[in-house]
């Protein structure tokens, strides 16, 4: 195992993360280029044709990383928010079209999970001060707890031949979960501090979700709700009102939109693990987006006058999420050894951090001896 872990040291020394930071530097430049396109040419058509080599870009650019958090983390970015902020950018939508933004603001926007702060009066920024204070330090309890429970998870795996599998595929379903939460947490969290922009939240407590409507549209992955509504839901939205009853319009949208979110998660899978996708990502969106519109209909035909204890609810939408989760997800990942990669990863940052802290705690003087 040690042996194991040391290569992976090397390989991130001396590959990916030089990898890493040249598609970065390729994002940048591309970014900047788009900037400057969106200040001299015209939205629409004429603006998306020259943004479209950027676009097939940022699909190819993830193939150079090939670790499970640089690389996977990279591809969630670029080739899905990044390449979706600009085609709405390419018709003057979305926060990239803010005429007024800067050059570093539309580099941190376009590509990272963060939001602009609106400008506000110096009475409520003051107010508005004390309560990010108060956001912040909840934010980094909560971070705080979800990170020991994650080390804990991890360690746990140790155990795992003594452990029930099925336990072990749910401790997956959680560790997906506090680990999305901390990566894009901490990236944000740079972002806002580099360039002043706002932290946009990513998940909001979706344990605690009470349908899958409240699970998908304001709990799970909110920035990817975000962008998925205005460059997928309103414009089918848009289409089916013409004809459809004003009622029944938005479920075609929904549809739609968990489609779209499938195929992503199916071109994401494909730069984890290389693969042919298998479908089984795309099928378990469907069921999702099936089941949630199928729940609409029936809210709107009970129209209130029948509901589930809360607790219940809450329960049987996580046990939904899991269960098909375990069904139709984990299989996709643990298929090319994804959960191996990624402990491997944890072990070599950890044997890398020792070392380093070894060698800073350790400087000998001009004077000393080396004993033989």
């Amino acid at each position: 195992m040690e042996g194991e872990i040391m290569k992976v040291i090397e390989y991130w020394i001396e590959g990916e993360i030089g990898n890493f930071i040249k598609v970065w530097i390729s994002v940048y430049i591309s970014l900047s280029y788009c900037y400057f396109i969106g200040k001299i040419v015209p939205k629409g058509i004429k603006r998306l044709i020259p943004i479209l080599p950027v676009i097939f870009l940022f699909l190819i650019l993830p193939l150079n990383l090939h670790t499970m958090h640089l690389g996977i983390t990279t591809a969630f970015f670029i080739s899905w928010l990044s390449n979706f902020k600009l085609l709405m950018f390419s018709f003057d939508k979305g926060l990239l079209s803010d005429p007024s933004i800067s050059l570093p603001r539309f580099l941190a926007v376009a590509c990272l999970p963060i939001k602009i702060q609106q400008q506000q009066t110096k009475s409520h920024k003051i107010t508005d001060h004390r309560n990010q204070h108060h956001h912040h330090k909840s934010v980094f309890i909560n971070y705080g707890i979800k990170g020991f429970l994650l080390a804990s998870m991890i360690k746990i795996y140790d155990y795992s031949d003594k452990i029930h599998p099925n336990i072990i595929l749910v401790l997956y379903c959680f560790h997906i979960y506090f680990a999305l939460e901390i990566i894009l947490g901490i990236a944000a969290a740079v972002a806002r501090g580099v360039v002043g922009v706002e932290l946009e939240p990513t998940f909001n407590e979706p344990l605690l979700s009470t349908s899958l409507q409240d699970f998908w549209g304001r709990r799970w992955n909110i920035m990817v709700n975000r962008i998925l509504r205005p460059s997928v839901y309103d414009p089918v939205l848009t289409l089916s009102n013409k004809f459809l009853d004003r009622q029944w319009a938005p479920l075609p949208a929904v549809f739609c939109t968990f489609v779209v979110s499938g195929l992503m998660h199916e071109l994401i899978f494909y730069y984890m693990g290389r693969r042919k996708p298998s479908g089984n990502i795309t099928l378990f969106f469907l069921i999702h987006g099936l089941c949630l519109v199928t729940e609409v209909a029936v809210k709107k035909a009970v129209n209130g006058r029948w509901e589930l204890p809360r607790a219940l609810e809450t329960v049987l939408v996580a046990g939904f999420v899991i269960g098909t989760g375990i069904w139709l997800f984990l299989p996709e990942m643990l298929q090319f050894n994804a959960d191996v990669r990624a402990f491997e990863e944890y072990a070599a940052v950890g044997a890398f951090a020792k070392d380093v802290a070894r060698a800073l705690t350790f400087i000998p003087s001009k004077n000393s001896t080396r004993v033989l």
